[in-house]
């Protein structure tokens, strides 16, 4: 058990999950929200040592606080988290770091002079069917890589059934809503098993019927020096909701799905699929990042996933936005 205290700032959905999850981990735990309401809901599922309603009030604050969790709206992640940095408290931030590739180099600089710890939350990197994926491709079981699918499809009215999908910070391009931005970790998983592409070409639309004005369909292609080749579609819209993975390579295939959840391998000399069945849920990848981040408080480095991790997707984002502006294909700057 943890005797931290930990300070979430926004009680939305991905809110309330981590007070759950650090509150069971044994920390005590607060809340930040400008909204009362959901002050309350968060109440009625954890104990909150003290309640907030502004990041001043919460900064001014008589109580130690060890580490902080920033799962507000990501137009607000680089504010709150420069505050905290200099504040010399350690921070969990949810992906993605911001809506630009500026503001998250700003926070990328600021966190290197600080040297304050900060872990990344794109949270697939902590479920253990994407870990055994990578592990097969660092084994090189399938050679050399040709292409990959990568598909995240879900209709943004079924992500929060009891609100109403019009005041979801997703809807809203100002708050850093859009498929883009917050399923962009298909492009975190591309780069965590591939490094960075050198050339992206991308098409960025609103497509559908939603009442939004953030994107809710991204169809992008990812060019490699090997000549391999990476498609991403990401969108709001899609019934039944799929996430799933397809890797082709010169000795047969691999495949990743949410429902069903498993990984199946299909080696040509074989000539057969080998299927591994995960019991795991979607929460049991929070779970483990918030144990990882405990482990840095107690002093324990971690580089699962850093801010330069996130820097470096907002790289290629950057580059998919000017593609589909200019309508061709765009080098992915580096430096």
């Amino acid at each position: 058990m943890d005797n931290s205290h930990i300070l979430v700032l926004g009680s939305g959905s991905v809110g309330k999950r981590h007070l759950k999850n650090f509150y069971d981990l044994g920390c005590s735990v607060s809340a930040m929200d400008s909204q009362k309401c959901r002050l309350s809901e968060a109440e009625e599922i954890v104990p909150l040592q003290n309640q907030y309603i502004s990041l001043n009030e919460a900064l001014n604050c008589k109580d130690t606080i060890h580490g902080v969790v920033v799962c507000s709206p990501p137009s607000y992640h680089v504010a709150q988290t420069k505050a905290m940095l200099k504040k010399n408290i350690p921070v969990l931030l949810e992906k993605p770091v911001s809506p630009d590739q500026r503001s998250c180099a700003e926070l990328c600089d600021l966190q290197s002079s600080t040297q304050v710890p900060l872990l990344l939350g794109y949270t697939f990197r902590w479920w253990p069917p994407i870990q055994r994926v990578k592990a097969i491709l660092e084994d090189e079981t399938l050679g050399r890589i040709y292409s990959v699918q990568m598909i995240m499809s879900a209709h943004l009215a079924d992500w929060h059934p009891w609100e109403r999908y019009q005041d979801f910070f997703m809807s809203q391009i100002n708050l850093g809503g859009g498929a883009l931005l917050d399923e962009s970790h298909f492009l975190d998983l591309a780069i965590w098993f591939f490094g960075m592409p050198q050339e992206v070409t991308a098409q960025i639309d609103r497509l559908s019927s939603l009442e939004i004005n953030s994107d809710d369909n991204v169809d992008m292609n990812l060019n490699y020096t090997d000549k391999k080749k990476v498609m991403i579609h990401l969108d709001l819209y899609g019934r039944p909701h799929e996430k799933c993975i397809t890797f082709t390579g010169e000795k047969g295939a691999l495949k990743w799905s949410v429902d069903p959840n498993q990984v199946k391998l299909y080696l040509t000399e074989d000539g057969k699929w080998q299927i591994e069945e995960f019991t795991c849920e979607r929460n049991d990848m929070f779970l483990e990042e918030a144990k990882d981040f405990l482990q840095m408080l107690s002093g324990v480095k971690n580089n699962w996933c850093t801010i330069q991790d996130g820097l470096n997707v907002l790289k290629v984002i950057e580059a998919a936005r000017v593609s589909h502006a200019e309508k061709k294909t765009i080098e992915v700057i580096y430096e």
